[in-house]
């Protein structure tokens, strides 16, 4: 990794960072956007681990390209004094910093605190592990196979969402700061993060789920194979991921025509899901067959399918290799190990986190008085599905006017839903606070009016298969010789460029490709893949996008110019697994801990998670338990009760929560995450996301509705272009515009939609 002097997004920023947990990865992404990141280890507090090569792996990832200084406490006020943001988990142990004072003293400042539970709740002192945010985050129930114990997932994908999420807010509250020049405290919790980044209970769902967020699926385990198959082939296993009748008709082709499966009746998923002998078929076509020859063909025929690869086999990829996704990395003890060269990419070039600093001032606050960050922002959203949905919604919580461009014609996945008018809660959870412009993009009409917004809009998201916005002479080159100060986002599953940036990406598919499907099974089972009804890592993602948005408006502000993101699924994931790849190339053995791991307790289907993080919890836990072996322990304690009593010694443990058990949780409600939000066509009640953290002085999220699809055409080409409704009407005659279906309105007028409700 050879450092390289440019200007990037944060340049001219300082960030303290003071955190000794894990959460320490918030500043790594901020320093990979170009933030000065100061690490202070006051009194050995926050070290590195020494004589524990994966707590050693995991402090590196965390803390890499940061400027590391061992200071004392007497010394701590005095390197505080010209920060823009602070980070610190100091005051959840000791009150003796005058934190008000300090930001008196700097009203600009941002001061956040980063602990695993928050402030000021019965939950404050718990410990927490991996394992205790997803457990407490209900992703847990959803993990593994019916009739087998909930299985933990692999690596440490809840605290690194966690960490995503921890970015995400200090950017909003960084940019609030350099807006309005007035500063904000955030308490910052990683179940917080953990809960609405990695796959949340209330949030928008892939649209294999039919319009049902997580927290209306029936209770347990999936059945194995539910889904996305996996089937064993010549050199491995390869997914398919069929969704929609197109795709089927690939696969049928690609078969060879099967006459036995030709009927009309294939074309719905639910059939081709139920049919034993499809699935016999298709596994008899693929047997004989490598990976990368089922890839190609899938290529060939527009089926998504991706073959499993591990963690060494990602290292080892052509396309890996030809986006430099990984560096090497020089550790102590000369030591060389593969780390993630950064999340995403930023005018064409990588954001890791070792570089040398351009200068750079920084950015002059606005004249603006403090409220959502991104007030007065015009976003153009042509996102779809989750990750596009999130992006853009993320936006709109904090006061952008998002605009969700959409045609009849090519409606967005997620408004495939069990209710016929295309709105549900998983809709209504990822587009609410935005509005819907119904444009023809197939005419010239439509891309002309497309251009003059372009040309007044500040951001533009969009997440298709790479080149597609070429094919429409809407390249970034074009974007920005339309609107030079546009910062445009594009998110795709395996990046704009390389061997398989043509791939279809579906979710799963990024799972199989970037080695975590593979990873995620019982030890003891080698076909047990458990990842089937997971939605990762489609909202982390919309939090990096968000993210880069926010750092690219910052750079604006002093620049003048705009900038465009490549976010990569595949490379979040595998950012996300650092220490599983750090610790695969140096060839460490996973340990195994007969105390440690998820336990049945007392009751049907109820399991407590325990995760002594080290000798010292061993001991406490061994305190608690006495002579008795742990699982006997448990199994006469509800799960709550148990995880109450180690939590009391110290020892991170928590009760498996499912999702329909979050919003009535007292650790949810103490921390207000949750609120009922209105939405009139919807006939069940609609539990959303109140606030990304608990801050100081930045409002909550609107709750204006998610609409109709084209409902607010007329508005939106008014507000934007000027336009009068004799215009309006007479482009929508012309089939450049569009307003709501007329199917639509005659369903919502007799509220006939409702039956399927029932």
């Amino acid at each position: 990794m050879q450092p390289e002097a440019i200007d990037r997004p944060l340049s001219g920023l300082v960030v303290v960072d003071l955190v000794a947990s894990p959460l320490a990865g918030i500043a790594r992404t901020l320093r990979e956007l170009g933030a000065e990141v100061i690490r202070l280890e006051v009194g050995g507090r926050g070290g590195c681990p020494q004589d524990e090569p994966r707590a050693e792996l995991a402090y590196w990832t965390a803390n890499l390209g940061k400027r590391i200084e061992a200071i004392e406490e007497a010394d701590l006020l005095a390197r505080l004094a010209h920060a823009d943001l602070i980070i610190e988990d100091l005051s959840a142990e000791s009150d003796s910093i005058d934190w008000a004072a300090i930001r008196a003293a700097n009203p600009a400042l941002v001061h956040m605190t980063a602990t695993g539970f928050g402030l000021g709740n019965a939950f404050s002192h718990w410990q927490w592990s991996d394992g205790v945010l997803h457990a407490l985050t209900s992703e847990l129930s959803r993990s593994g196979i019916r009739g087998r114990a909930p299985l933990l997932p692999p690596g440490e994908i809840a605290l690194q969402c966690a960490v995503a999420q921890g970015a995400f807010v200090a950017m909003a509250a960084l940019t609030q700061a350099l807006v309005s020049g007035t500063g904000t405290h955030v308490d910052f919790a990683a179940l917080d993060g953990a809960m609405q980044a990695l796959d949340p209970a209330f949030g928008i769902s892939g649209s294999a789920t039919n319009g049902r967020p997580a927290a209306s699926l029936p209770p347990g385990r999936p059945p194995r194979g539910v889904q996305y198959p996996i089937i064993p082939v010549a050199d491995g296993y390869v997914r398919l991921c069929v969704l929609a009748p197109r795709q089927w008709q690939g696969m049928h082709a690609m078969m060879g025509s099967p006459a036995e499966f030709a009927g009309p009746e294939f074309r719905d998923i639910m059939v081709r899901f139920k049919s034993k002998e499809l699935l016999a078929a298709m596994q008899a076509f693929l047997a004989d067959k490598t990976r990368a020859e089922i890839e190609e063909l899938g290529q060939q025929h527009g089926v998504p399918l991706a073959g499993l690869n591990t963690l060494g086999d990602c290292l080892a990829a052509d396309h890996i290799r030809a986006r430099a996704t990984f560096a090497e990395v020089d550790l102590p003890g000369g030591r060389r190990v593969p780390a993630p060269d950064g999340l995403m990419v930023i005018d064409g070039q990588r954001m890791g986190p070792i570089y040398t600093s351009a200068p750079a001032p920084r950015p002059v606050p606005a004249d603006a008085k403090p409220g959502r960050p991104l007030e007065g922002r015009k976003v153009l959203d042509l996102g779809v599905i989750v990750v596009g949905a999130e992006t853009g919604r993320l936006l709109a919580d904090l006061g952008a006017d998002v605009v969700k461009i959409e045609s009849a014609a090519f409606p967005d996945g997620s408004r495939q839903t069990w209710l016929k008018i295309g709105l549900s809660s998983s809709f209504g959870a990822g587009h609410r606070n935005k509005r819907s412009l119904g444009l023809n993009l197939k005419s010239d009409e439509g891309k002309a009016l497309l251009r003059r917004m372009i040309a007044d809009a500040d951001v533009m998201l969009s997440n298709f298969k790479p080149g597609t916005l070429e094919s429409l002479g809407l390249g970034y080159a074009e974007l920005s010789r339309i609107n030079p100060r546009l910062i445009a986002v594009e998110s795709s599953a395996f990046g704009a460029t390389g061997p398989w940036s043509k791939r279809m990406g579906y979710g799963p598919l990024v799972r199989a490709a970037a080695g975590l499907t593979a990873m995620w099974r019982y030890p003891d089972d080698p076909e047990s893949f458990s990842d089937s009804v997971t939605i990762y890592p489609d909202h982390v993602c919309g939090r990096i996008g968000a993210s880069a948005v926010m750092a690219l408006l910052a750079r604006r502000q002093r620049t003048g110019r705009g900038g465009h993101v490549d976010v990569a699924q595949a490379e979040v994931m595998l950012a996300q697994l650092a220490t599983e790849v750090a610790g695969t190339a140096l060839g460490l053995a996973d340990s195994e801990d007969a105390l440690s791991g998820v336990f049945p307790a007392k009751g049907e289907d109820e399991w407590c998670v325990v995760t002594p993080r080290d000798e010292a919890d061993r001991q406490r836990l061994s305190a608690v338990i006495g002579s008795q072996d742990l699982a006997a322990w448990l199994a006469d304690r509800g799960a709550a009760e148990a995880a109450q009593a180690l939590q009391a010694a110290g020892v991170p443990a928590a009760p498996m929560l499912r999702a329909a058990d979050l919003a009535d949780h007292p650790y949810y409600t103490a921390r207000g995450l949750f609120r009922s939000d209105p939405h009139d066509l919807l006939p069940e009640p609609m539990t959303a996301e109140r606030r990304p953290a608990v801050w100081q002085s930045i409002p909550d999220a609107d709750a204006r509705p998610a609409p109709l699809m084209c409902q607010d055409t007329y508005a939106v080409m008014h507000d934007w272009l000027g336009m009068d409704e004799a215009e309006c009407i007479s482009l929508e005659a012309a089939g450049v515009l569009e307003t709501v279906p007329q199917r639509i309105r005659e369903m919502v007028a007799t509220k006939s939609y409702l039956e399927t409700a029932r």
